[in-house]
């Protein structure tokens, strides 16, 4: 299977969540594709339908939880959800498919709503495994404008404390969030020297939205023992279109019918282009 073109159709998929359900985070969503597409499909975690239960299954929290809706998507295609069912109820009066994720759907560990509490809580399910001998691995996906909350900070103190070498923490370093640029809303550079001086095994990945390069810095983070993993993750908001991309105003936003039809546009086009690649 071609995951790099695969994450395209999710990002459409994603898309029409968003116009179904007339609201989502869909800037957050596009930059975050190719690290969720990493993880549940093209083989980084251990984890399915089939070992939802198993105590050894590898685990993920969303802890930019506001980006759901790729989030559905990829847990659709890897066989946790329906997709169908997603696109009809999502954001609908009494359904499951709620704008953060929701530990009642299969597949999903954790609740998310306000923000800085993913990271936290992988230190605690990564402990647990060292504590009762699991080999599983914990993966978390931070947003860049969350990681300004405290709480973070305290869980990297921690994570490197226990030498937590089974947890990987990844930020979705987009540079934007709700109110413009990071750096001028709460300044995170030098992001990298910052968290190694936590006694964390830091990774930068040059572009995030390149799946090989992705892949390349998890299995780099499997090989790490002792510290716990931080994977730098650069990307662009609102990958898959110039409609969206590097525009905070793109941060929460529901396309209008024309730009829907050119962002459907740009994905397939971007699509067929890795294709053929």
């Amino acid at each position: 299977m071609n995951y790099k073109s695969l994450a395209y159709d999710l990002r459409k998929d994603t898309l029409d969540i968003i116009m179904s359900g007339g609201g989502g985070h869909i800037g957050g969503d596009m930059s975050e594709m190719e690290i969720l597409v990493a993880l549940y499909l093209a083989g980084q975690m251990n984890v399915s339908p089939e070992n939802a239960d198993d105590p050894n299954r590898d685990r993920f929290v969303l802890s930019k939880g506001h980006a759901v809706e790729a989030y559905y998507a990829v847990l659709a295609k890897a066989g946790f959800l329906d997709i169908d069912e997603v696109k009809e109820k999502f954001s609908k009066f009494g359904s499951q498919y709620i704008g953060h994720p929701n530990n009642h759907l299969p597949g999903i560990e954790m609740n998310s709503g306000s923000l800085g509490h993913g990271l936290p809580v992988s230190v605690g399910m990564a402990l647990a495994g060292k504590m009762d001998g699991r080999d599983y691995r914990v993966y978390t996906l931070l947003g860049d404008g969350e990681f300004a909350e405290g709480s973070n900070w305290e869980a990297l103190e921690s994570g490197a404390m226990y030498g937590l070498d089974n947890l990987c923490a990844i930020i979705d370093r987009n540079h934007l969030q709700i109110s413009g640029d990071t750096e001028d809303v709460m300044a995170h550079e030098k992001l990298a020297a910052k968290v190694a001086a936590f006694n964390w095994n830091v990774i930068d990945i040059e572009d995030a939205n390149d799946l090989d390069q992705v892949m390349a810095a998890f299995e780099e983070a499997k090989q790490c023992k002792g510290k716990p993993s931080f994977i730098i993750a650069n990307t662009v908001k609102g990958c898959g279109s110039p409609v969206m991309e590097n525009k905070a105003s793109w941060h929460h936003h529901v396309p209008t019918p024309e730009e829907y039809d050119q962002i459907v546009k740009d994905l397939e086009s971007r699509k067929e282009a890795l294709q053929d690649a």
